[in-house]
């Protein structure tokens, strides 16, 4: 009886968990994972909390206790980085990140002696690398995905020939951010505990604005000033590591320093680059063949191996050699640029711009919508109970395109959704009349 209530508890923080676009398909590696977070207990409790943000009232009231024992619970959840916190006016509100990125980062991201770190490392290498059905959930289902890479700011043109806006470039987020923390690398840290890091810099991952200040709080980062955010930005472009972080314009969460051999978006990238599970930069290299000597040092640097040593097909020269790129494997991190000392390469804009959803809301409303969960993040009262956060969501879905807000509609079933539409569509009619 005791194991299938365990399996009860952990099968509804499941569920839980699956009722956000980032979530995290059932497994007994993900059970293995969950237990070692979370307590049976916890993992009742946690499955109850709604997806917004909320308090320790609302906590109380789901878990019908009192909000000071619900505080005390938060409390010690936040305090290992299962929840994170946001104080603002006095109030602390909780709020339950997903697994990726999310809690499973934070659990690697400084040494504890509280869980078996070195067992973790091993079931979340067996879940994420070996087993393909997280990645391919969590990086290939629709169109928006969670992660986006930075173009590496040393590969731009010095003649400013290239208009770079402020969201492409992460030096401009650190220097926005309201709070900064630095913390251990997730992907290389779980790779020490297999034998198999790398020797890139391990402390040198970067998390901005709430989440920064709650990791911060907890011990699990220490805070950063803007300066020291832009010289580790600067070291990591300079060891030709890409910088990956969260596919928003606004306040990215996080800004990783990524290697192609630890980390597992970029893995991903190699494993499903058709399925494109990382959204790309602007820019992508142009290769000049008559400066090309086919050294190959590009090559060696693409993380995601877009880039390929082939014959130059040079009557007068048989053995020539010279770099062919496959644009729709490319990045367009830039890190190949530095590495090339003939010149030959160089960045360009791609001729379709890029363009992020403008904040979480929206990345979220937008994943939701293109993976059949808008239904569940609106209307679940679990996840969703304050008129508060259903204007922002709506207000999100109001900003899509025409086509993806009927889809919304569709999705919902909703009559007062199906209004909101009609009058957008309304609305707009009569400015394009105008």
């Amino acid at each position: 009886m005791a194991h299938a209530t365990a399996r009860s508890a952990y099968r509804d923080l499941v569920d839980r968990l699956n009722r956000f676009p980032q979530g995290a398909p059932p497994s007994d590696l993900l059970y293995r994972i969950l237990k070692i977070l979370f307590s049976e207990r916890e993992a009742g409790l946690v499955a109850a909390l709604p997806i917004k943000p909320f308090t320790a009232e609302t906590a109380a009231r789901a878990w019908k206790t009192t909000p000071d024992e619900a505080r005390d619970v938060l409390e010690t959840l936040a305090g290992r980085a299962l929840l994170v916190d946001a104080v603002k006016n006095g109030e602390t509100r909780w709020v339950l990140p997903p697994p990726m990125a999310g809690f499973f980062e934070f659990s690697m991201m400084r040494v504890r002696g509280d869980i078996d770190q070195k067992a973790l490392a091993e079931l979340f290498y067996q879940y994420l690398n070996v087993e393909e059905d997280f990645v391919r959930e969590l990086l290939t289902r629709g169109e928006t995905q969670l992660g986006r890479v930075f173009v590496n700011e040393e590969s731009l043109p010095d003649d400013n020939a290239l208009e770079v806006l402020d969201w492409e470039r992460a030096s401009e987020v650190a220097r926005s951010a309201s709070d900064i923390g630095v913390g251990t690398c997730y992907c290389r840290h779980k790779m020490q505990h297999l034998g198999k890091a790398c020797d890139a810099p391990m402390e040198i991952c970067l998390t901005f604005g709430t989440t920064a200040s709650s990791l911060i709080r907890h011990g699990f980062a220490r805070r950063a000033d803007v300066p020291e955010a832009l010289d580790l930005l600067h070291q990591a472009r300079e060891r030709g590591l890409v910088q990956f972080g969260e596919n928003v314009r606004k306040v990215p969460a996080f800004v990783c320093n990524c290697c192609g051999c630890c980390c597992e978006a970029l893995v991903a990238q190699r494993r499903f680059g058709f399925l494109k599970p990382v959204h790309t930069t602007g820019f992508v290299p142009e290769i000049e063949r008559e400066s090309c000597n086919g050294c190959a040092r590009c090559v060696t640097a693409c993380p995601v191996e877009a880039m390929a040593l082939v014959s130059a097909n040079d009557p007068k020269a048989p053995k020539k050699r010279t770099v062919r790129l496959e644009e729709a494997a490319c990045l367009g991190c830039g890190v190949c640029v530095p590495t090339c000392r003939t010149g030959a390469l160089r960045l360009v804009r791609r001729e379709k711009r890029v363009i992020p959803p403008f904040d979480t809301i929206q990345r979220t409303v937008v994943m939701a919508l293109e993976r059949g969960q808008l239904a569940d993040l609106l209307f679940d009262d679990r996840s969703l109970a304050s008129h508060r956060l259903l204007g922002a969501v709506l207000g999100a879905i109001m900003k899509l395109p025409p086509v993806k807000r009927v889809l919304a509609s569709e999705q919902v079933k909703s009559r007062f959704l199906d209004t909101l539409v009609a009058w957008r569509a309304a609305v707009t009619a009569t400015v394009a009349g105008d």
